[in-house]
């Protein structure tokens, strides 16, 4: 996994199987932007996986991979702008798209990202949601860096349901690493 770095929000979605190429971003977007751009300087990779843990309002369950990523609390509708498009902001798509990027899993589902934990499936209109892809996304993307995101579905927007399913996805994950052991 020469040239590959991880970053998960917390050491706990990852139980005692840590592995060494990890980096801890604490939860939201901004704290995953200031490790992606500390990654990225100490680091200088090819390929970023981010894993965590994410929730569905969408019946979704189990490990996926996402490679679509919004700002799913970004709304400047007032302003005239559309939904999850940051304002005045150019050469960024509204949807980061990895999706040309071959993965284990190929689910390709679209991930929104945005710093509240989501209860309901009110609006929300993507398959999954998490607080940190989508800032990991758009610094890789304006880096030219390639870029997946492997979500553990832990709940449907219940935090009791988070707190019992966070690390079990782990496992999972890191049979999907023996992936790039290979590539």
């Amino acid at each position: 996994m020469n040239n590959i770095r991880i970053i998960s929000a917390l050491p706990v979605e990852w139980g005692n199987e840590i592995t060494n190429n990890v980096s801890f971003s604490g939860v939201g977007k901004i704290n995953a932007t200031i490790t992606i751009l500390d990654v990225i300087e100490r680091y200088r990779p090819t390929l970023v996986i981010n894993y965590g843990t994410a929730g569905s309002t969408k019946g979704i369950t189990g490990l996926v991979d996402c490679t679509k990523f919004i700002q799913r609390d970004m709304d400047a509708e007032a302003l005239g702008f559309p939904k999850f498009s940051t304002p005045f902001e150019s050469g960024v798509p509204t949807i980061i798209n990895f999706s040309k990027l071959e993965n284990p899993l190929m689910h390709q589902l679209t991930c929104g990202t945005g710093d509240t934990f989501v209860t309901s499936d009110d609006g929300i209109t993507t398959d999954v949601v998490d607080m940190e892809a989508y800032a990991i996304a758009k610094v890789c993307y304006l880096n030219k860096i390639d870029f997946v995101s492997y979500k553990y579905i832990t709940d449907s927007g219940d935090g009791d349901d988070w707190k019992r399913n966070c690390n079990k996805g782990v496992k999972e994950f890191k049979e999907v690493l023996k992936y790039y052991d290979n590539s």
